[in-house]
């Protein structure tokens, strides 16, 4: 086992489509188009599991719930996480924090953020203080700006138990 801390980053990106529902964090958000994706697409979570996965050189999403799997066809990302983190304490590592973006145009989320700052709280047993979710737009540029995409961005710390 490896002693001390690790850092790992994380991005994900998706299309949004009319129809689908937009779930950011595990949260769902208010607005006429969501996230397209072979699970939920829920960009935050999908960049959060990248970022851990990282962190502990354990591959990426692909990896362990590959898009071409029919189990992960509309996978709630929220029973993905836990799975990861369920590894991550099984490589003998804990949660220290987490910093993230959404990048997305409109909706607006910020009133969303304390809400799915809670709920990754939940899954991950760390505290709402060791969270960050910050909100973005692209400034009208880009397939973000012209409103038919979401990204995220996130980067953990593991802390060795």
């Amino acid at each position: 086992m490896s002693q001390g801390f690790k850092v790992g980053f994380g991005h994900d990106v998706h299309q949004l489509v009319a129809g689908r529902p937009l779930i950011i964090g595990g949260i769902s958000i208010e607005h006429p188009k969501g996230a397209f994706g072979h699970s939920d697409a829920d960009v935050l979570m999908h960049a959060i599991i990248d970022a851990l996965l990282g962190a502990a050189g354990l591959g990426d999403i692909g990896t362990h719930f590959p898009d071409n799997d029919p189990q992960y066809k509309d996978a709630d990302s929220q029973k993905l996480l836990i799975k990861v983190v369920k590894l991550i304490e099984e490589s003998d590592y804990t949660v220290g924090n987490i910093d993230s973006t959404v990048v997305l145009q409109q909706p607006k989320i910020n009133t969303y953020i304390p809400q799915i700052r809670k709920q990754i709280s939940k899954i991950i047993g760390i505290p709402e203080a060791d969270i960050s979710v910050k909100a973005k737009t692209s400034e009208h540029l880009g397939f973000i700006g012209r409103e038919e995409g979401v990204a995220a961005y996130a980067i953990v710390l593991l802390q060795s138990k």
